[in-house]
């Protein structure tokens, strides 16, 4: 059986010049990459947008205290 030694049985010279797995496995990852960025771009934007800005910490008393102390005036209560 000649047949199975020829490649032309499987496929064409035109599919053999352009058909790399490779390239489209690199263009299919790169385009899923790509699509992932500018998806997590677009939702930070739209974050940014309508999410209230962050609360602060509450401060405790005693760190008050302390800045208070260091700036020299004097904490009500003592």
């Amino acid at each position: 059986m000649d047949s199975e030694s020829d490649p032309s049985q499987y496929m064409t010279n035109d599919e053999a010049k352009g058909f790399n797995p490779g390239l489209i496995v690199l263009l299919v990852v790169g385009g899923l990459l790509i699509t992932f960025l500018v998806g997590n771009y677009v939702l930070y934007m739209y974050a940014q947008k309508t999410l209230p800005p962050r609360k602060k910490k509450p401060v405790s008393k005693k760190k008050l205290k302390r800045e208070k102390l260091k700036q020299g005036v004097a904490v009500p209560g003592e």
